[in-house]
């Protein structure tokens, strides 16, 4: 982190006022704001950003200061203005001009007196925000249909209406020399394992750059290790309910402000595989949604490269199934047709992003039956590798986590490539690989396959089946949280 020298607040407020002119340019923008008064006789300017101020209640203030009379601010002008004449908003003090700038360019507004040497900060904030709806990537059926917005304060709450704990702590963070972006720290006190907090809160503070414009991806690229990792090193969610789930489990959350997406960490590859749905259904349902998810996971990184090692092998499977492996000659080398197949299915899935909602599904229609049936037609592709690779998006698509999905494609067209090119020991090489690179993956210092390396048989049953709520249950032992099970702290 960089820091600067400190500028004084004056006793003049003409120099205050100049000052401030130049920094935020209030001549030039036409959204930064001075409003000059006077109170008791004392001249006074309040500067703000339109937009962000509560117009209302900064006009109930200017009137209540205005009617203020000299006998009522004179002596000790400071403490009696702050204690008697605004009741409205959250008050504080500031002695730094420059500090007290740039919090004006984060919404609040600021009060300037003539004679005095601090200025007055009332947050009367309002920001421009979108009402909590559900998010699009994780709906469930059956219950609440809230979700996080842009604005960090509003999740903040979302949060608390959940989690009612006197314990839980939101330390605000703020980063980015130009940006100036509020980002906020998450968790339980008597919960969160300190050395993992104190390992994710120097990691914050230590982001050194002007801004942050793509909010939380920025700030995890900052925080998490290895630039050429495709797997994600901390979970995203949207949903209240999910956050506070993981909260009450010890793990830290990280809200930055402007996105609706709440980091997750520290977290392993197992968390990614896991979804709210689960828990809205009977155990029992519930374990099957979740073995469901897990065929589709293997489906999407799995099919295809054994599939091609049966087809190549044809003569050496058993009777029932021969039936694999393509019936008709073909010129295009197998994994040649799937690699093209799957780079066609990522431009169709680009392409429908980039076009309005209505003609996405006519877009899909036209590549699935056009492009598709004269792909066939013309001998570049067989029919089994349009069937295999619609599978594989099935199985891309049911994945919980967007991001694990797309760490699982690049593993999939890795293991595409060395299976068509090496056959059997390019596939037995390749799998080696990427389970050495999920071995090596630390998210925060906890290993990421846990529980299956290092193994542990009770937390790996609890991946497998949904274990009922009323069962006692332990929190996750690789986060070696201060309060390890679920227990009421009463009872203990």
């Amino acid at each position: 982190m960089t820091f600067k020298a400190k500028k004084p607040v004056s006793q003049k407020i003409e120099e205050n006022i100049e000052y401030s002119r130049t920094k935020l340019g209030i001549d030039v923008s036409f959204d930064v704001l001075i409003r000059e008064f006077k109170v008791g006789r004392k001249k006074a300017a309040f500067i703000f950003i339109d937009g962000f101020t509560n117009s209302e209640l900064m006009t109930l203030i200017m009137q209540t200061l205005m009617s203020a009379k000299q006998d009522d601010i004179v002596p000790n002008t400071f403490e009696k203005i702050t204690s008697r004449f605004l009741p409205f908003g959250d008050v504080s003090s500031e002695d730094d001009l420059d500090m007290a700038l740039d919090q004006v360019l984060a919404g609040p507004l600021a009060f300037f007196i003539d004679g005095e040497d601090k200025v007055i900060l009332i947050d009367i904030r309002e920001y421009p925000a979108r009402q909590p709806e559900e998010p699009d990537i994780e709906k469930v059926t059956r219950g609440s249909r809230d979700g996080f917005v842009e604005t960090l304060i509003f999740n903040v709450t979302l949060i608390r209406r959940r989690l009612r704990d006197p314990n839980l702590r939101v330390e605000a963070i703020t980063i980015g020399s130009r940006s100036l972006t509020d980002v906020a720290l998450v968790y339980i006190e008597d919960i969160v394992n300190p050395e993992i907090l104190e390992r994710i809160r120097g990691r914050l503070l230590k982001i050194d750059v002007d801004g942050l414009p793509m909010a939380e991806k920025s700030v995890e690229e900052f925080i998490t290790e290895g630039f050429w990792n495709p797997f994600p090193e901390v979970r995203y969610t949207e949903r209240p309910d999910v956050t506070a789930v993981h909260l009450l489990e010890g793990h830290v959350c990280i809200i930055v402000d402007t996105s609706p997406s709440v980091m997750i960490a520290p977290v392993t590859y197992f968390h990614h595989i896991q979804h709210a749905e689960e828990f809205r259904h009977n155990p029992i349902v519930g374990m099957y949604i979740r073995w469901v998810r897990l065929l589709g996971l293997f489906i999407s990184v799995l099919l295809i490269p054994i599939w091609l090692l049966l087809a190549e092998y044809q003569e050496m499977l058993p009777e029932v199934i021969q039936f694999i492996g393509p019936k008709d000659d073909f010129t295009v080398p197998l994994f040649l047709q799937f690699i093209i197949a799957n780079i066609g299915l990522d431009l169709i899935r680009m392409a429908s992003i980039h076009v309005p909602s209505p003609l996405a599904t006519a877009l899909g229609l036209v590549a699935a039956l056009l492009i598709g049936d004269i792909a066939i037609t013309v001998g570049l592709f067989v029919p089994e590798v349009l069937l295999y690779v619609g599978l594989v998006a099935i199985g891309i698509f049911s994945t919980p986590s967007w991001e694990l999905s797309m760490a699982n494609r690049l593993v999939h067209l890795f293991l595409l490539l060395v299976t068509g090119l090496f056959s059997i020991y390019g596939f037995v090489i390749g799998i080696i690989i990427v389970t050495v690179k999920l071995v090596l993956i630390r998210s925060f210092g906890v290993p990421y396959m846990w529980p299956l390396i290092p193994f542990n048989g009770s937390s790996l049953l609890n991946v497998l089946l949904r274990k009922p709520v009323p069962i006692k249950g332990f929190r996750p032992s690789f986060l070696r949280t201060e309060d390890t099970d679920t227990s009421p702290p009463g009872e203990k």
